[in-house]
């Protein structure tokens, strides 16, 4: 089992977004979704740091109040598309590395992942160090296999895999067929070092942590967002307080 040497959280939190605006400070339960991603890697107690990377004034008020002000802010052209996350921490490492600090081990969590809990992030830094991967992910299992897709064009509907047909029903899944999972984006964990070269987290071999569904929905959309209000409402014990 390797250590993780020193490590960096990063949580992504521009103020825009083009779907959900200001998703990443939209209040859930009485705390912005941003305040409870701070407070669950605070909860861990294992990081070296834990930084904001954001362009807005705003967001930066609230992670000083929550008692982590940014020591920088990221460009702002680092929060327009085609700018993806990966840009955000290559620029957050470069300019630690300029102010002399540096880090084996980036953790990113986004904010809109406000189920997740400290167990996650923790189970998911545990199984980076026993599994000895450069790069993990959390996961969920597909609930609808996308094995059974049809493909929909000139009105017609035919299989996307015609040798999987008919097959991928609770009684089949699991005997010949793929375990699929999907990233839920709660949790990413990366070498830097590897990180750095591959310009991408999506690098092999890659790792995975198995999150519950419950604890696996990542808010992207306004439907989403009402429907964590639901399970929050409906379900408080689910959100890491």
């Amino acid at each position: 089992m390797r250590a993780p040497g020193k490590m960096l959280a990063l949580i992504p939190a521009k103020e825009g977004s083009t779907r959900l605006p200001c998703k990443n400070i939209l209040p859930l339960a009485g705390k912005t979704m941003l305040d409870r991603t701070i407070a669950t890697a605070k909860k861990c107690g294992v990081f070296d740091r834990i930084f904001v990377s954001t362009e807005s004034d705003k967001v930066a008020r609230i992670a000083a109040e929550a008692g982590l002000p940014p020591p920088f802010m990221r460009p702002a052209e680092l929060s327009r598309d085609p700018a993806g996350v990966v840009d955000v921490c290559l620029h957050a490492l470069a300019e630690f590395e300029g102010m002399g600090e540096s880090y084996e081990t980036l953790v990113i969590l986004l904010p809109t992942s406000p189920f997740r809990k400290t167990e996650d992030v923790m189970g998911s830094i545990r199984t980076y160090c026993e599994s000895g991967v450069d790069f993990l992910m959390s996961v969920v299992r597909e609930v609808h296999s996308p094995l059974s897709s049809l493909v929909l064009g000139d009105g017609q509907l035919k299989p996307l895999h015609p040798e999987l047909l008919n097959q991928t029903g609770a009684r089949s899944l699991g005997k010949r067929l793929p375990y699929l999972v999907r990233a839920n984006g709660a949790v990413t964990i990366v070498n830097v070092v590897s990180f750095k070269r591959e310009q991408n987290y999506y690098a092999y071999p890659l790792g995975a942590y198995e999150m519950p569904v419950e604890r696996s929905l990542d808010i992207d959309t306004p439907l989403e967002f009402e429907f964590a209000q639901f399970l929050a409402q409906a379900h408080p014990d689910w959100l890491d307080e």
